[in-house]
């Protein structure tokens, strides 16, 4: 029982959070067998990479105009209410592709436009949501919460893909937008299912531009949580291959839908095993420079995986990959929730979710662009390179960074 205690699924006790973990757990799954669907669906329909790029153009947009609103919302409003409506127009959203793919009706303008109508959705419920976990678990109990959340996230990320490769090439896409459409309802009623959450901060937040800017001053003011955002958007905008998988797949590794699917979960086994490492490691210290080591990890496996010719061993280093970004990831998640006050954890996720969802989508608008007048593998192998010289770069301005540990006091500039 003591081994036991210490290991993140011990966190699973928690009534409200082993609900709100599995409903997302599901949706998840749904949601990464939908990335690999609506990627293979626009290369079918225009084997183009420039339209390609566009998904992530079509995904970031939204979130420019729309996140900061998202994150001030979620600390003045119910942030279970928040989820739960954003649950619904996500559903509804998802069901308009299975209708046009049934019809055969759908273009690429309409995945787009779905896309962009997820994306704003996504925008008030992803602050919301990783705003609400710090209530769901003790404060002691906070940094395997996360370490759990991770492995959630990779498992789904694993199982997804995978999953959605053998529907595609058995059932089509459209199978894969109807499981995905149903599976939001697992967060739907994971809410309506757990316990009321008592208000935890006192401060009341009005909504109006002071607060916005209140928000924006405390990110950028706390060089642990602008530091890392600055790591993590330049790192996934550089090295985002991940958008260039199925030209790989189809072109270059000549392995199909099937071969697609196992590449996208390659980076996940990665991310599973450096979270499992994680959560059961104990007072983790030099945590900034586990950190910017990881980021540079994810770098160099980018470069390999671009230089590649062999399946398996484009497998092992998306692997790495995962390995590098899943130490990172949790690294940064678990300091700035730890830091960041309850009244304004919103706000803050709200302007993290530009960084963290604008790296990858802009990247992706990158990525096509640039393989679509260099190729494929050189659009890589120069991300990766990129992602290296950036990290250490930042890493350079920012001591507060390399000195970080993980348990001292963060300073405020």
């Amino acid at each position: 029982k003591s081994m036991f205690s210490k290991t993140a699924i011990y966190t699973l006790r928690h009534r409200n959070f082993r609900l709100f973990w599995l409903g997302h757990f599901i949706s998840r799954i749904g949601s990464e067998m939908q990335v690999v669907a609506i990627i293979w669906h626009i290369y079918l329909l225009t084997n183009s990479p420039f339209a390609l790029g566009l998904i992530g153009l079509s995904r970031f947009l939204p979130l420019i105009f729309f996140s900061l609103i998202g994150g001030i919302s979620s600390d003045i409003i119910s942030r279970k209410k928040i989820i739960f409506l954003a649950q619904i127009i996500m559903t509804l959203s998802t069901f308009i592709l299975v209708i046009t793919t049934h019809n055969q009706t759908t273009t690429p303008l309409t995945i787009y436009l779905v896309l962009g109508l997820l994306s704003l959705a996504s925008a008030f419920d992803t602050p919301a949501r990783q705003s609400l976990i710090p209530h769901l678990v003790p404060k002691g109990e906070f940094v395997k919460a996360v370490s759990l959340n991770s492995i959630m996230w990779h498992t789904a990320v694993l199982v997804g893909p995978s999953l959605a490769g053998f529907t595609i090439a058995f059932w089509g896409v459209e199978t894969v937008y109807l499981i995905n459409a149903l599976t939001f309802f697992a967060v739907i009623c994971a809410l309506l299912l757990m316990d009321p959450l008592k208000k935890v901060s006192p401060i009341i937040v009005q909504f109006k531009l002071d607060s916005l800017k209140e928000g924006l001053s405390f990110v950028f003011r706390t060089p642990i949580i602008s530091s890392t955002m600055f790591i993590d958007f330049f790192a996934t905008f550089f090295s985002s291959a991940t958008v260039l998988l199925p030209i790989f797949a189809k072109d270059i590794l000549k392995v199909g839908p099937q071969g697609l699917g196992f590449l996208y979960a390659a980076p996940a086994i990665g991310s599973i095993l450096a979270s499992l490492f994680i959560s059961h490691t104990q007072n983790l210290r030099n945590q900034g420079k586990i950190l910017i080591f990881s980021v540079i990890v994810y770098g160099l496996a980018t470069i390999f995986f671009g230089l590649s010719r062999s399946y398996l061993a484009s497998l092992l280093f998306m692997g790495l990959a995962g390995v590098g970004d899943g130490i990172s990831s949790i690294i940064r998640s678990t300091v700035r929730q730890v830091v960041t006050p309850d009244h304004l954890r919103g706000r803050m996720v709200s302007i993290n979710q530009i960084f963290f969802f604008g790296g990858p989508q802009l990247g992706e608008v990158e990525a096509g662009i640039v393989a679509g007048l260099i190729g494929s593998p050189l659009a890589v192998i120069t991300g990766g390179i990129a992602t290296i010289l950036v990290t250490a770069f930042i890493a350079y301005l920012t001591p507060t960074l390399r000195k970080y540990q993980g348990h001292e006091t963060v300073p405020i500039v």
